[in-house]
């Protein structure tokens, strides 16, 4: 069981169905009843208010795409769900709690948790408020800071290995890099956004241990 107060204090929001909110923050691994179709939700829902709130800004249809898929990214929505305190709250299965891909997820499922439950206006004041609209002018690429430090200290490149470990409704690309007689893996429904996760937290063990 999750603490209630505390995951509705992270949200912002106050469920009147608690249970939805129990089941928005458990993961396959734990339960049945668990947060996937949530996600498959939240994901459609998270896409229209994005798009609702960038239309106005003009550009291509093709450049207000990429905008939008930046936004809504694993890579852009994991700091947003580990800003709230999401990580901590998740309730994992058994040998699972390294499930990287569960934390942008988990913010995903929390919007459609909240519209189920307190409708548009509810679920569209919970993004616009916690989404940071203006970090797609400053995304990382974390695969390029990590080769130019690796090359920089005359050290190999990485081979970047990935796998389709989704379902037939889902894709989740999940990609392995080893540095440093470690493995550092990266989840999220596509190639390009895995790689950057497991160079993302390749580049955060290197800082944390000193590395070079």
């Amino acid at each position: 069981m999750i603490d209630i107060g505390q995951a509705e204090k992270a949200l912002g929001y106050t469920f009147k169905d608690k249970g939805l909110l129990q089941r928005a923050l458990t993961v396959a691994s734990a339960s049945e009843d668990n947060n996937q179709l949530l996600e498959f939700f939240g994901d459609a829902i998270l896409e229209f208010i994005v798009s609702e709130r960038i239309f106005s800004e003009g550009g291509s249809e093709g450049e207000l795409t990429e905008r939008r898929k930046t936004l809504v990214s694993d890579v852009a929505l994991t700091p947003v769900s580990e800003k709230l305190g999401l990580d901590k709250l998740l309730i994992f299965g058994k040998n699972d709690s390294n499930n990287k891909k569960a934390i942008p997820s988990a913010y995903e499922a929390a919007c459609a948790a909240i519209y189920l439950d307190g409708g548009m206006d509810a679920v569209k004041n919970f993004v616009l408020s916690t989404l940071d609209f203006s970090a797609v002018t400053t995304v990382v690429n974390y695969k390029g800071k990590l080769q130019e430090l690796l090359q920089g200290a005359g050290k190999p490149i990485p081979e970047y290995n990935h796998t389709d470990i989704g379902n037939a409704h889902k894709h989740i690309f999940e990609v392995k890099i080893s540095l440093f007689d470690k493995t550092f893996i990266g989840e999220a429904d596509s190639v390009k956004q895995a790689e950057q996760l497991a160079a993302k937290n390749a580049l955060e063990y290197i800082e944390e241990k000193g590395l070079r």
